[in-house]
Order: C-alpha cells, then structure tokens, then sequence
C-alpha cells in the first residue's frame, strides 16, 4: 500500500508541468494533495483526465488560497472535512478518509507568514489539530500526511542556526507544536526509518535553493503507533518537480 502527500503549490499549475507523468511513475494507492489553490469544481476539472482514483477535496472561502484533496483507489467507508471549529474550517485545510483498519488524514496546516504575522494563531492551530487527531484515534489508528510547514530538528533543515526563531517554519512555538504530536505518540515515519539521512521537501524560489539543495523537510507522514509495525518503507522524492515542495512516500505492509 503506497499513500504519497504531496504540497503541489496550485493544482491548475502543476497539471501543466508533467504532473500526470509524475503520478504514473509514482503510482500510489492514495495521494493526498495540499495547497490546491482551487475551488471544488476547479479541482474536479484539473483532474478530470485523472483515471482510476475517487477524488475528495476541500477548498477555502478565499478563492486560489490553500485548500486540500485525496485520490484514493479505493473508495473510503466515510470521508470527513474540517476539524468542526469554525476559527479553524474556512480555508479547506484538513479532510479525513476512513478505511477499515485506519484514518487517514491530510492537512495543510497554516503557515506564521514572512512577518509572523499568524504565529499565534498557528498555535492555536496546532492546539486544535492535536486535540482533534486524539478524538479521530479513538475510532481507530490515524495516519496523518501533509505540509506541516515545520522542520521538527536541526537535521531538517539546511541552515538551522540561520533560521532558528527568526523565520517561519523553525520557531519554538512552531517546534512545540509537532513535539507535541509526537509526544502525544504520533510517529515520524521519515525519521523512524532514516534517523540520520539527511533530505529536504521544500525549497525556497530564491537564489536557486533548490539546485543548491537548501531546503527544509516540512513535509510529513505521522503514524498513530499501533501502525509501527506496518511501515514498510519511507522516501522523499526529490526528483519530482512541478512545485517548490517534492512529494513523501510512506509504504505500509498490508
């Protein structure tokens, strides 16, 4: 079972950049897509000559903001949106896709703004998502996937010292918040399989950070434990282009 999370950075765009020859190669059984930047019906219409999958997608009020979606093989017993707290549900950010033996969840969470200007309220955010995937486990174990627009440790990102409470993305209070999931039980699958490797998710557009390779890890698939013992494998392909953010793999044993 392949499930692939990917921050595509606009649908509309990345469909014009070999986004169908990415997917064949990638050939996942789920694909959960974060900053969609469309309403529903763009969505649908993007992936209109997507064959093979059942579509879900959430999307904001403000029009080519944020947003989110999951392709799916296999047709969910239920699917879900939101978190049900209506400071948190206007921007399309989370949808939850039950399967027998789990739920999936992919989420783009909100990013604290080249100013900081939402770092508060990123943390009330992180408050909530947290609270909310606790209740989710009650039902059954929870596989959460997406942009968390956080480097968890110095390992993550290429420039730590640089960026270490100065910018978006490796603030303590941002930290806290994905330690908080962790201590909570929440597992690391990139980090449980490859504790010392070294690779990136997200690129910077400036000063060609990508072909210099100074990038972040941002972006995550977290395992409530009772799937440890699943996880068969993890990658992140940094060969897959199209957006400022690559694709993460996370293979399960069936």
């Amino acid at each position: 079972m392949k499930l692939i999370s990917w921050n595509v950075n606009g649908i509309r765009a990345v469909m014009k950049k070999d986004f169908l020859d990415s997917l064949e190669a990638m050939d996942p059984d789920m694909l959960c897509l974060q900053e969609t930047k469309a309403q529903d019906d763009q969505v649908f219409e993007a992936l209109e000559v997507v064959d093979g999958y059942y579509i879900y997608c959430n999307s904001a009020e403000r029009k080519g903001y944020s947003g989110t979606a999951i392709l799916t093989r296999k047709e969910p017993l239920a699917v879900e949106y939101d978190m049900g707290i209506a400071e948190h549900d206007t921007e399309g950010r989370v949808i939850a896709a039950e399967y027998d033996d789990y739920i999936l969840v992919t989420v783009y969470t909100p990013n604290s703004g080249s100013e900081l200007a939402r770092l508060q309220y990123r943390t009330t955010w992180d408050i909530a998502f947290l609270a909310y995937l606790k209740e989710l486990e009650k039902r059954k174990p929870v596989i959460v996937c997406g942009d968390l627009n956080v480097a968890n440790t110095e390992i993550d990102l290429a420039r730590p010292k640089q960026n270490y409470n100065k910018a978006a993305g490796y603030m303590q209070e941002e930290i806290d918040g994905i330690n908080n999931l962790l201590a909570a039980g929440f597992i690391d699958t990139f980090r449980f399989m490859k504790p010392e490797e070294i690779k990136y998710s997200w690129w910077s557009y400036r000063a060609g950070a990508r072909a210099k390779n100074v990038g972040w890890r941002i972006d995550y698939f977290l395992t409530s434990p009772e799937l440890k013992a699943k996880i068969k494998n993890v990658d992140i392909l940094n060969e897959i282009m199209g957006s400022d953010h690559c694709p993460v793999v996370l293979e399960l044993k069936k």
